[in-house]
């Protein structure tokens, strides 16, 4: 009997390990259409994005148009094809400026202690406490509307995240065994944090990366959704949401369409950061 139950728990664990390993690489595959439709829209649609089309307006999705037309004609495909680099390279901005600025901020926080973690995180706690679309916000408004500006607002918004887990990763390895022996060996401090401690507190923030990329890619949708982000002639995701609500009760794909695409990719990178952090333990 015990046999028994040890091979079903066996199996079934098999099973769960098998499904994970599916769904990552689905997730996998998800972002990495995301990145080609980024980097070669034509490859995946023939339409022009910004070319109307009368006759063919509000059309269902269909073999021709897999996510319907707009309003004006346009093949709502082909707009959110071309929307990928507009909306992903704002993503990427902001997560690349919180990462960078929030994980040196966290790693001379846990490092340095005293005075220098005691500044650093007060300004880590003010940046928390306010909602982060109402930030952004303020943000935006003072640097001006564009894509551009919304990626460097959300990524500032993040630097706080990133912060904190560095400085949680720093203070637990920055008292290992090795880090004291490089610092009774006469290394300077820097060497100390770069050679030593930097490279055994990255991976708790790599996983949040991932993480953190589908958070500004809802920030960004968001943003420009409100009209703080790209022009109404560009495509881009959260405006191309915005422009289809009019329609809801007549042309739900307009909006349906976008959002299942963001929705895809948000999830695709929690997946992927859920399997990078459980690799790094």
């Amino acid at each position: 009997m015990t046999s028994l139950t040890q091979f079903g728990a066996g199996t079934f664990r098999a099973r769960g390990g098998l499904l994970a390993n599916i769904g990552f690489g689905i997730a996998v595959a998800v972002v990495a259409v995301a990145a080609s439709w980024a980097l070669w829209p034509g490859l995946f649609t023939s339409f022009d994005p910004t070319a109307a089309d009368t006759a063919q307006r509000l059309q269902a999705p269909s073999a021709e148009h897999p996510f319907g037309t707009n309003q004006l004609g346009q093949d709502v495909f082909a707009r959110t094809v071309h929307g990928a680099s507009t909306t992903l390279s704002a993503a990427a901005l902001a997560v690349g400026l919180g990462f960078v600025a929030g994980s040196l901020l966290g790693l001379l926080a846990g490092y340095l202690r005293g005075a220098v973690d005691e500044i650093i995180m007060r300004i880590v706690d003010v940046f928390l406490s306010i909602p982060a679309i109402l930030l952004s916000i303020a943000i935006v408004a003072s640097l001006g509307f564009g894509i551009v500006e919304i990626g460097v607002a959300v990524g500032i918004t993040s630097m706080a995240t990133f912060a904190r887990v560095m400085r949680s990763a720093v203070l637990q390895n920055s008292q290992a065994v090795y880090v004291e022996a490089a610092r009774m060996s006469g290394a300077r401090w820097y060497s100390v944090l770069a050679r030593h401690v930097l490279p055994n507190s990255i991976a708790p923030v790599l996983s949040l990366l991932a993480l953190e990329f589908g958070v500004a890619l809802l920030a960004i949708s968001s943003l420009s959704f409100l009209g703080f982000g790209a022009p109404p002639d560009v495509p881009e995701w959260g405006a191309l949401i915005s422009a289809g609500r009019d329609y809801m009760a007549t042309a739900w794909w307009l909006t349906v369409m976008p959002g299942l695409v963001i929705s895809c990719i948000v999830l695709a990178t929690s997946l992927i950061s859920n399997r990078i952090s459980r690799a790094g333990k």
